[in-house]
C-alpha cells in the first residue's frame, strides 16, 4: 500500500462519456480452467494445508482449524502453481462453510513467493451451511507463480472449514461496475442552515429548464421554481441541471426536492446536524489512539484493549529500534494516533492533521463567529474531560506527545532532527485489533520534513498550551527551537519512496514549504526576528500556493499562510498576505460557481487525487478563512456550499461521512472497524470521513471494479478499496475544521 501519493491515470479519453465505467475489450483467450482439482471428489490432490488439519469429507476439502492464533494467514489451504496473465480477467469461485458459523475467510489470488503480493482478495462471513461466492478480477501482473488460497486462522476457538468447487476461470468476460445511484435529485443529505445556501444537483437527458418542487415532511409543496441546465459535467459525464433554493428559509425535517419525476434523499434545514458533526469528526481521533484502552463508556461499542504496549503477542512501542543500519539506539514512542487503516504512526501526516485540530480551536479566538466553548472542556467525552482544558486541545496533545518521542535525542547522529515514522516490519492483513498486531515495530529514518512538521507544530502548541500548562508549552518550544536548528543544518534529507514494506512511504523531495510553515510558527509564536526574515525571503510568501488540489501532508505552505493572515502579529507586509488568501479565495469561490456540482475542487483532466474528499474541504477552508478575514457573505456561502458534496452532493449520491445522510460511507478501509469482515467488530464512527474518488484506482478491487472510470466515480464503499476508502487522521481534521466553521455560522 503506497499511500496518498497518486500515479494518476489519463482520463481525458473518457470524459463527456455518460458512463460511470467502461468494459474493457473482449478476453483475449477461451476461458480456461487454472484451478486443479477444485471439486474434491476423492482426493486433495494439488492442494496444501498449513496449520490446519485437511482431509477429504463427502466430496469436499474440511479443514478442522485450530484456536489461539493471531492472523489470517496462521492456518491456510491453498494450491500454487496458478498462472496469470496481466490484463485478462478472471472469474474466481467456491462455495465454502464454517462451523460454529459466523467466521470470516480471507480467499485471495496472489503470490506464493516471497514477497507474497496479493493481488485479488475476498472476505466472505461464512454460515453453517454452504454459500456460493463469486467474484471477477483483472490480473495486474503476468506470473507463473500464482496461488489461490483460504487464509482461515485468526480465531480464538477451533472451528471447522469446508471448501468445495474451487474455481479460477481466466478469459471471462469483464464485469461492468454499475454503481447504485439512487434518486437523479443530489442533495446535501445532511442538512442546510436556514440562512445558508441550499443548492441541489439534477441528473437528466433534458436540456431544457424543468420545474422542481420542495416538499416538507408531509409532501407538501413549499417552494417551487425552475431548474438551470448546466450541460455535461465533465467530473462524471453526466448531464446536469442545478436547483437553487436558497429563498426558503424555514426549519425543518424530511424535506424532500422533487424534479423530473424523481424525488431526493431526504433532508434537514436547521443547525443541529452541524452541531453534531463538529463534535463527532474531532471525536473519531479518541478511536484512533495508540497506546491507551478504549473505554466503553465514552464510546459505546468501540472498546478496545490498549493497542501496541508490548503485551503479547504485541511487540509494542515503548522500546522500538530503528531499521537495521539506522541508529543504534531504542525509543519509547507509544501513545499518538494510528494514522489510519493500519497501525502505522506517521509524523508528517500527524503534524498537519495536528495544525488543522488546533488551528480549529485557534480559529475559534480570532475569528468573529468563533465560539471557542463549543470544544471546551468536557464536550467530547475524553478521558482528559474536566481538567479544565478545552477538549480539543486533549486530543490534540494525545498527539503531540508523540511527535515530541519522535525527536532524535541528544548526544546522537542527526540529533533534534525527527523520525519519519514508525510502523510494523510488515503488512498485516484485516482485521486485526491494534493489540493483536504481532508485528516487529520499527523506527524509520529522520527526515527534514518531518523534523520540520514537529517543529511547526510543537511551536504552534507553544502558543496554544501556554494558558493552560506552561511547562508543556516551555516544552513544545524547545523541542520547536532544537527541530528547526536541525533541519537548517540538514536541509535536504528525504524519505525513500521505496520504503513503503508494513507502512506508507510519505515520501517528500521538497521541503521547501515545509520550512516555510515551521517559520511561520515559530514567528507567531516568539516574534523574533530571524524566523521573520526566513519568512519573507522565502520564495513561497509570494507563490501562488492556492492550486487545484488544495494542501494536504506534502504541501504545506498554506498552513503558514493561513495562520499568518490570521494569528495577530507584526510581521511586515501582514495585509498582502490576507489579500493573498483572499485572492486564492476568490479563485476556488471561480471553481466551485463553473462546478455544476458546487464545489471548489476540479482537479486537471478531473484526475482525482488519493483523500480527494478531505481536499474539497481544505479548500473550503481557504474560502471560509476569507470569510473571516473580510466578512463578506459570499465567501461563507461558498465554503458552506462545499459541505454539500461530501455530505452527499456529488455523481454517486453518499455521504462520505459514516453516520451522516441515508446513504453513507460505512466500510471504509480499517483494521479495527472492521464490520464488513467480522460481526464482532465495529464500523467505522460516526463522524468518519473517508478518502473519497481516487483516479489512480489502486488496489485489486478497486481496479477490479473502477476501470476506467472518470472523476467523482471512481470510488466504492468497501472495506478492500483502500486507495479510495481509507480513513485518516489528516482527512478527518479537514472536515473537523469545516463541520466547526458551518455550525459557527448556523
Amino acid at each position: 500500500m503506497t499511500r496518498r501519493r497518486t500515479v494518476l491515470l489519463t482520463l481525458a479519453a473518457l470524459l463527456g462519456s455518460a458512463l460511470t465505467a467502461l468494459p474493457a475489450g473482449p478476453a483475449a483467450a477461451e476461458e480456461v480452467e487454472q484451478v486443479r482439482n477444485g471439486t474434491f471428489d476423492t482426493t486433495l490432490d494439488g492442494w496444501w494445508s498449513s496449520n490446519a488439519a485437511a482431509a477429504p469429507a463427502d466430496g469436499r476439502l474440511c479443514a478442522d482449524v485450530p484456536g489461539g492464533t493471531v492472523n489470517r494467514w496462521d492456518s491456510a489451504v491453498g494450491q500454487d502453481g496458478i498462472t496469470l496473465v496481466k490484463g485478462e480477467t478472471y472469474r474466481f469461485a467456491f462455495t465454502a462453510s464454517g462451523v460454529p458459523e459466523g467466521h470470516v475467510v480471507r480467499a485471495i489470488v496472489g503470490q506464493s513467493v516471497t514477497p507474497y503480493a496479493t493481488w485479488y482478495e475476498a472476505s466472505p462471513v461464512l454460515t453453517g451451511s454452504a454459500g456460493s461466492y463469486s467474484y471477477t478480477f483483472t490480473s495486474p501482473v503476468d506470473s507463473a507463480e500464482g496461488q489461490v488460497a483460504f487464509q482461515v486462522g485468526g480465531a480464538a476457538d477451533p472451528w471447522r472449514f469446508c471448501l468445495d468447487d474451487v474455481s479460477l476461470l481466466g478469459g471471462v468476460p469483464p464485469e461492468v461496475y454499475e454503481p447504485d445511484t439512487g434518486p437523479r435529485v443530489r442533495v446535501n443529505q445532511v442538512g442546510y442552515l436556514p440562512a445558508g445556501p441550499k443548492n441541489a444537483t439534477l441528473v437528466t437527458d433534458a436540456t431544457a429548464a424543468l420545474p422542481w418542487e420542495l416538499r416538507d415532511a408531509a409532501g407538501d409543496a413549499v417552494a417551487r421554481g425552475r431548474t438551470v441546465p448546466r450541460g455535461v459535467d465533465a467530473s462524471s459525464g453526466q448531464n446536469v441541471h442545478s436547483i437553487d433554493f436558497g429563498a426558503y428559509r424555514t426549519r425543518g425535517t424530511g424535506l424532500t426536492l422533487v424534479a423530473d419525476g424523481e424525488t431526493s434523499h431526504p433532508f434537514d434545514i436547521g443547525t443541529a446536524a452541524y452541531e453534531r458533526l463538529r463534535l463527532d469528526a474531532v471525536k473519531y481521533y479518541y478511536t484512533q489512539r495508540s497506546g491507551t484502552a478504549i473505554r466503553d463508556d465514552l464510546r459505546p461499542g468501540y472498546a478496545r484493549a490498549a493497542g501496541h504496549l508490548g503485551v503479547a503477542p504485541n511487540q509494542g512501542d515503548t522500546s522500538v529500534p530503528c531499521q537495521p543500519g539506522v541508529c543504534d539506539y531504542t525509543l519509547d514512542v507509544s501513545g499518538g494516533w494510528y494514522d489510519a487503516g493500519d497501525h502505522g504512526k506517521y509524523v508528517v501526516n500527524g503534524g498537519i492533521a495536528t495544525w488543522e485540530l488546533l488551528s480549529t480551536y485557534e480559529r475559534s479566538l480570532h475569528a468573529g463567529t468563533g465560539r471557542p466553548a463549543k470544544l471546551g472542556d468536557g464536550t467530547l467525552a475524553l478521558p482528559e474531560s474536566g481538567n479544565g482544558v478545552p477538549d480539543v486541545l486533549d486530543e490534540a496533545r494525545w498527539e503531540l506527545e508523540f511527535l515530541l518521542k519522535m525527536q532524535v535525542p541528544d548526544g546522537q547522529p542527526l540529533a533534534g532532527m525527527a523520525h519519519h515514522k514508525v510502523h510494523d516490519a510488515q503488512w498485516t492483513g484485516l482485521p486485526l485489533l491494534p493489540a493483536d498486531d504481532p508485528q516487529k515495530r520499527e523506527l524509520h529514518p529522520p527526515t527534514t520534513a518531518a523534523t520540520l512538521n514537529l517543529a511547526a507544530t510543537a511551536a504552534q502548541a507553544a502558543r496554544l498550551y501556554q494558558p493552560y500548562d506552561k511547562a508543556f508549552a516551555a516544552r513544545a518550544r524547545t523541542a520547536a527551537r532544537k527541530a528547526w536548528t536541525a533541519a537548517l543544518a540538514h536541509p535536504a534529507v528525504y524519505a525513500d519512496p521505496a520504503d513503503a514494506t508494513g507502512g506508507g512511504a510519505y515520501n517528500d523531495d521538497d521541503v521547501t514549504d515545509e520550512f516555510y510553515w515551521a517559520a511561520a510558527e515559530l514567528y507567531l509564536t516568539t516574534g523574533e526576528k530571524r524566523f521573520a526574515d526566513h519568512v519573507l525571503a522565502s520564495p513561497v510568501h509570494t507563490a501562488d500556493i492556492f492550486v487545484p488540489n488544495g494542501f494536504d501532508w506534502s504541501r504545506t505552505a498554506a498552513a503558514g499562510r493561513l495562520d499568518l493572515a490570521t494569528v495577530p502579529s507584526a510581521l511586515p507586509g501582514r495585509d498582502a498576505v490576507r489579500r493573498s488568501v483572499v485572492a486564492g479565495a476568490d479563485t476556488y469561490l471561480a471553481t466551485l460557481r463553473a462546478h455544476p456540482y458546487g464545489m471548489p475542487y476540479a482537479p486537471d483532466g478531473n484526475r482525482y487525487d488519493w483523500g480527494s474528499a478531505h481536499q474539497v474541504l481544505n479548500n473550503a477552508v481557504v474560502v471560509a478563512t476569507a470569510h473571516d478575514i473580510t466578512g463578506a457573505p459570499k465567501y461563507r456561502d461558498g465554503a458552506l456550499e462545499s459541505m454539500d458534496y461530501v455530505l452527499g452532493r456529488n455523481a454517486l449520491n453518499i455521504s462520505y461521512v459514516t453516520g451522516y445522510g441515508d446513504v453513507h460511507a460505512h466500510r471504509q478501509h480499517s483494521r479495527w472497524y472492521a464490520r464488513q469482515l467480522d460481526p464482532a467488530l465495529p464500523a467505522p464512527p460516526a463522524g468518519t470521513l473517508a478518502g473519497g474518488p481516487n483516479s489512480s484506482i489502486q488496489g485489486p478491487l478497486a481496479q477490479s471494479l473502477l476501470k476506467g472510470c472518470v472523476g467523482q466515480f471512481c470510488y466504492i464503499d468497501d472495506i478492500q478499496s483502500w486507495s479510495t476508502n481509507e480513513t485518516a487522521v489528516n482527512w478527518n481534521a479537514a472536515l473537523a475544521r469545516m463541520a466547526s466553521f458551518a455550525a459557527d455560522q448556523g
